[in-house]
């Protein structure tokens, strides 16, 4: 069986590998041999290199960036002042608390600390790796999930009038959340069996170093690749869909809408009922088309991994899709947020009187 940890570009090349000891305590070491070795070293070397270089800047600023913007946003949503319906705000906080949760978990407490190996060498000591890939992976189920769950909601209100009022509520929203979560826990709990409690150091798929035999198991494998095809695969595809329903039915209502109320004068009026339906769909396409762009790479490089260890060798997913994926889906954890504030004007009016609230506090006591 071929190692799964030498069909990286670093690993094969020997001297680009993070383990060695030359270069492991560095956390920039990949930039430094890029600029020593830039002449000889392949366009994709470049690239992989750079990827790697990025990441003891890109990983901690990301941290500092989104835990509190999302922090702010499950505030200002939850307070309801900014015009969103009841079942709307449910959706935008649980997707807000779940992306929280999955800075926490990968980026905080996975991938900083693999970044800066010696100064969190402490963590890597506590065997709880197995019970932190499950609880990495459910929450992961959950942002994804709750996308395409405020998604399907959003196409019932838009197409179904008849089903809005019976399925668009707080209570089913309640419902739909608290059901993607405890299936998410439940789903994910194989991975418990599935890998050890050690830590894995390589920035492989498995954050946990996997039990013997794990690779070479067919069933096992099928259970991976069923996994990755839940998520993302499966919601990737669904969202899209129901985008398409959506806007289908909006351009043809609009069009409907247009021919009816057309003045003999020719001037067009305003349309409140159309102005509502277009701030509604910029809303919905504004977060699932975030998430479609966010996840292609992270999607396309789970499945073609893992049916490369299915035997499927036709070539091995190279390094830069991997961690291009893994840049591109820790952003879309802080992304909604920015989001919220482009498409909805009492959002960013909430969110200014947050901003100005400490000021106006300090002077208040300067006072």
């Amino acid at each position: 069986m071929v190692d799964r940890n030498a069909t990286s570009i670093g690993r094969d090349a020997g001297p680009l590998d993070a383990n060695n000891p030359t270069l492991g305590t560095n956390p920039f070491w990949a930039f430094e041999y890029l600029f020593t070795n830039y002449d000889v070293l392949a366009l994709e070397e470049r690239i992989i290199l750079a990827l790697r270089g990025i990441q003891p800047i890109y990983f901690p600023l990301l941290a500092i960036f989104t835990v509190p913007v999302n922090s702010v946003a499950i505030v200002i949503l939850s307070r309801g002042k900014c015009g969103l319906s009841e079942c709307v705000t449910r959706y935008l906080v649980a997707m807000a608390a779940a992306d929280l949760v999955v800075v926490v978990l990968d980026l905080i407490w996975r991938h900083i600390p693999m970044t800066y190996r010696d100064q969190f060498s402490f963590l890597w000591s506590i065997p709880v790796c197995n019970f932190h890939a499950v609880l990495l992976y459910a929450d992961a189920d959950c942002s994804v999930w709750f996308t395409v769950a405020f998604t399907f909601d959003r196409t019932l209100a838009i197409c179904c009038q008849k089903l809005k009022l019976k399925y668009c509520t707080k209570r089913i929203a309640a419902v739909v959340l608290w059901t993607v979560a405890l299936v998410s826990c439940l789903k994910n709990i194989f991975w418990y069996f599935m890998l050890t409690g050690e830590y894995n150091f390589h920035n492989d798929p498995f954050i946990c170093r996997e039990r013997p035999g794990i690779l070479e198991s067919q069933i096992w494998a099928a259970v991976e690749l069923i996994h990755y095809i839940i998520t993302p695969v499966a919601p990737f595809f669904l969202v899209m869909l129901f985008n398409v329903f959506t806007v289908r039915h909006i351009v043809m209502a609009n069009r409907a809408r247009r021919r009816l109320r057309a003045p003999s004068n020719g001037e067009t009026p305003k349309d409140p009922g159309m102005e509502s339906r277009r701030k509604s769909i910029i809303l919905l396409l504004a977060v699932s088309g975030n998430f479609v762009l966010l996840w292609f790479v992270f999607m396309v490089h789970s499945i073609w991994n893992r049916m490369y260890w299915l035997g499927y060798r036709v070539k091995v997913p190279p390094e830069i899709v991997q961690r291009t994926g893994y840049v591109l889906q820790h952003l879309s954890c802080c992304t909604n947020t920015g989001v919220y504030a482009l498409t909805q004007s009492k959002f960013r009016q909430q969110l200014g009187m947050a901003l100005i609230y400490p000021l106006t506090r300090l002077a208040r006591v300067f006072k």
